[in-house]
């Protein structure tokens, strides 16, 4: 006979278990050894006893060689205990078929849930999290998010797995940490959040969400400034083309991104002329030539910054530009 072992995901509702598990559990006789597993009233109230049992590795090789037996195993998995019971079943004369049948399974962005839960944990229970404010954690969210750009610099793509975590923690943190404030008091939690964007953008592409058609990409920017002007109307915001540009970032990306914005609203290049005497003038005229020989001056800056980097440590080395000895006095 056999041995059905039934898993589930603890990031899915109890109650959603596929079909092949629901005929899973009606086949045998169904045990458990977590008494507390979420799907046991489920299955109560769909007529599927269960019995709780403290788990035996052999036991259950056994019977499952005279009869059905279907494990609802924990939502770890019971990775140890099916191991064990592996072993006990192919050291028997006769060992039993083993079959998993998956109960549910984790949709795309599921682990989210995961760190929700770790979040919720640590700011509960840890001194340093507990503490923390979104102006102590805003220096966090910068550097994270630098770490980010360099690994997309230097083309690491692994590592650019790991600083993306770090920067979702900042998300995750911040929205933890507005999730203690009252609505009134302007509080908010991850699922606002991310209902936010979601709006923001099925509102902001009504060419896959509506029946707006477009030509091409130039076309799908246009539209996106003219929804974006129209939501700060709403608001009654200022009209400016250069509404919401972050006066915080970079200068050299905030002059770029003041250029570009001003530029797409056809305001005159003699606009950027007479600016205030003296190097920052002539940092922003080069942004400028730098944008109209179609570069982005940031990333060009950074390449150069990068470049220089590496010959510095090279001289470090001992070494000359060329990777040779450099020479000595």
């Amino acid at each position: 006979m056999s041995l059905i072992v039934v898993t589930t995901s603890p990031r899915v509702a109890p109650a959603l278990l596929a079909p092949a598990a629901w005929r899973a559990l009606t086949r045998g006789r169904v045990l458990t050894g977590s008494p507390d597993h979420p799907c046991l009233p489920y299955l109560d109230e769909a007529g599927v006893p269960v019995e709780v049992v403290t788990p035996d590795p052999g036991a259950l090789a056994r019977e499952s060689r005279t009869g059905t037996v279907v494990w609802l195993a924990a939502q770890d998995g019971d990775e140890d205990l099916m191991r064990a019971v592996g072993h006990a079943a192919i050291s028997l004369d006769d060992p039993p078929e083993i079959e998993v049948v998956p109960g549910s399974y984790d949709l795309p962005g599921a682990r989210v849930l995961d760190l929700v839960q770790v979040m919720d944990r640590l700011r509960r229970e840890c001194p340093w999290d507990r503490k923390q404010t979104h102006e102590s954690l805003a220096p966090y969210l910068v550097e994270e998010a630098y770490e980010v750009l360099e690994t997309i610099d230097q083309g690491d793509y692994p590592a650019l797995r790991e600083e993306l975590g770090d920067l979702l923690l900042q998300v995750m943190f911040h929205s933890r940490v507005a999730q203690e404030r009252t609505a009134e008091g302007g509080g908010f939690d991850v699922d606002d959040v991310a209902a936010g964007i979601v709006e923001k953008l099925v509102r902001r592409h009504p060419h896959v969400f509506g029946d707006v058609r477009v030509t091409g990409a130039g076309e799908v920017s246009d539209n996106w400034e003219t929804i974006k002007a129209a939501e700060r109307a709403a608001k009654g915001e200022t009209a400016s083309a250069l509404s919401g540009v972050p006066m915080g970032q970079p200068a050299i990306s905030l002059a770029a991104q003041l250029l570009r914005r001003a530029g797409r609203a056809g305001a005159p290049a003699s606009l950027a002329d007479g600016l205030t005497a003296g190097a920052g003038a002539r940092l922003f005229a080069l942004v400028r030539k730098v944008q109209e020989d179609g570069l982005d001056p940031e990333a060009e800056l950074r390449a150069a910054a990068r470049e220089y980097r590496r010959r510095v440590e090279q001289w470090e080395a001992g070494e000359g530009q060329d990777g040779e000895p450099r020479d000595t006095p």
